[in-house]
């Protein structure tokens, strides 16, 4: 197997420039197991609701932990594979998300999916920085844009992948099914890449962050605790008050950690150029919307429209072609209206499809949803290629694995919040709603106004003119909470759409690779 040398890169060795394609195909297989993960699991929501009688807030946990242990570990992991080596690191992942998902399919509590979830995100964090930095190692410059495009596209068909396998297996098979969608992907993947993938590393040894990366993950995870937990709890509940106290301390002591140390996992200063801090704030808000919207969707149409999960994620099948469209005209924009016009301008489109996404009804019609889809998919489309390039334009050539980390992270970070955020104001509002029920014991008016799922179930158990009554206000309460959930979430974009128009740059320079 060729290692690589001071003296000679990769992409310059015979062997590795021959198969160069076929690498490329062994990380983007990779890749898309981190995004089906993610994808695929949405769909299941209301099936773990009603097999594992799960709460909300713990239906949030089963998505948001992977999203937040994987955007923790993004920059430690990157910093780990350029120091040990690229291909082990990126085998380690693999082979840590094949256990995750033999685990998750067995799993008898939800806890124990949650578990599993995490350990997901986990080796997620290891497996995309590998790919990527591989990828710039094998291919030389001047094909090296033509390969990280076919890298970025595969998350597009992830999304086109995970939901309609799951609701496929969820048909035939139990719900532990879902998670082993991705088990013929990670075989293939570690068999080919054992064989195709080179050996790397940077000589210089890049220096590891553990303090900067236990306080992140401790800030982060605080907080997302605290807002899951918070309309379960009580938003006033010491364990809430305790929580975002102690991710209010983790965040300020991660600050100044990084401020100080020689070699930080994330440089702060970079934060005061208005390219790159007005990037991460919009591809948070971005991908806060999309997973929060998504997680109340999905639950929406199975649980209120009566689809089975096939049937729902088939009818969310064209958020992929949305996006492949859409996508490809982004640079014309952006050539013709400027960066900050052409993204304020997508965060509008968002705000516009969240701000319909309030005509949702018991009985609102596949058109309608899809004209909300539309709108909100083709506003993200044109806000992430614009901000990918303002972030790492803002960063030094020297730093563009910095800068793509933060990239990642971003992303993730606003997949969880999104998650814990929206849905708890949701689950707030849908509580507060069917919190005077009358006509019913104790424990059935508890166990109705854990989840949707759970009101349903009860409202079987009664049965007859009082279970009815029961389901539509529940149904009637999970959509003003929807409502709700996505007002918020139309507010913020409109705010990111003024931020991004007055303070990102017109025109950025469009990201080039580094070794």
């Amino acid at each position: 197997m060729t290692t690589t040398t001071l003296a000679t890169p990769l992409y310059e060795q015979p062997e590795v420039h021959e198969r160069r394609w076929k690498i490329l195909a062994v990380l983007c297989l990779s890749l898309l197991i981190v995004f089906v993960a993610n994808s695929s699991l949405n769909v299941a929501v209301p099936t773990l609701a009603r097999d594992y009688e799960a709460s909300t807030s713990a239906l949030q946990w089963v998505i948001a932990s992977y999203s937040l242990v994987f955007a923790g570990l993004l920059f430690t992991s990157g910093a780990l594979g350029d120091r040990f080596g690229r291909k082990g690191v990126l085998q380690i992942g693999l082979v840590g998300f094949l256990v995750a998902v033999l685990l998750a399919a067995r799993a008898n509590h939800i806890w124990e999916i949650i578990a599993c979830r995490a350990l997901m995100g986990a080796a997620a964090a290891l497996i995309m920085p590998s790919t990527l930095s591989i990828l710039v190692n094998v291919f030389a410059p001047e094909e090296r844009a033509k390969a990280i495009a076919a890298w970025a596209a595969v998350t597009g068909g992830a999304g086109a992948v995970g939901p309609v396998a799951s609701g496929w297996l969820l048909g035939h098979f139990w719900v532990g099914s879902v998670f082993l969608v991705n088990v013929p992907f990670i075989i293939i993947a570690l068999a080919a890449g054992s064989v195709l993938v080179p050996k790397s590393k940077d000589p210089t040894h890049s220096a590891l962050d553990p303090l900067g990366a236990a306080l992140s993950i401790v800030a982060l995870g605080t907080l997302v605790y605290a807002l899951i937990q918070g309309p379960e709890v009580g938003w006033s509940a010491p364990s809430t008050l305790i929580a975002f106290a102690i991710a209010a301390v983790g965040l300020v002591a991660f600050v100044v950690v990084e401020s100080t140390s020689a070699h930080p996992m994330l440089d702060m200063r970079l934060f005061r150029n208005a390219a790159f801090s007005t990037s991460t704030g919009g591809m948070i808000l971005v991908f806060l919307a999309m997973y929060g919207v998504m997680f109340l969707v999905t639950q929406y149409l199975q649980l209120v429209l009566g689809y089975s999960p096939l049937a729902a994620s088939l009818r969310l099948l064209p958020m992929t072609p949305i996006m492949i469209v859409v996508a490809p005209f982004t640079p014309r924009l952006v050539a013709k209206f400027g960066a900050n016009r052409t993204v304020a301008g997508g965060l509008a489109s968002v705000t516009v499809g969240l701000s319909l996404f309030r005509g949702l009804d018991i009985d609102t019609s596949y058109g309608y949803l899809l004209v909300c889809v539309f709108f909100m998919v083709s506003g993200i489309a044109c806000t992430m290629s614009p901000m990918t390039a303002a972030l790492m334009s803002a960063v030094p050539p020297e730093r563009a694995g910095v800068g793509s980390a933060m990239n990642d992270t971003t992303r993730e970070l606003g997949a969880a919040l999104g998650i814990a955020v929206l849905g708890s104001i949701a689950a707030s509002r849908y509580t507060h709603a069917l919190g005077h029920l009358v006509g019913l014991p104790p424990r059935a008016v508890s166990a109705a106004t854990s989840s949707l799922a759970a009101a349903q179930h009860v409202a079987g158990l009664i049965g007859g003119a009082p279970g009815a009554a029961l389901q539509t206000a529940a149904n009637r309460a999970f959509i003003e909470g929807l409502h709700l959930a996505v007002t918020c979430g139309a507010a913020s974009t409109a705010l990111a759409a003024l931020i991004v128009l007055r303070f990102l740059p017109r025109q950025t320079p469009m990201a080039s690779a580094g070794e």
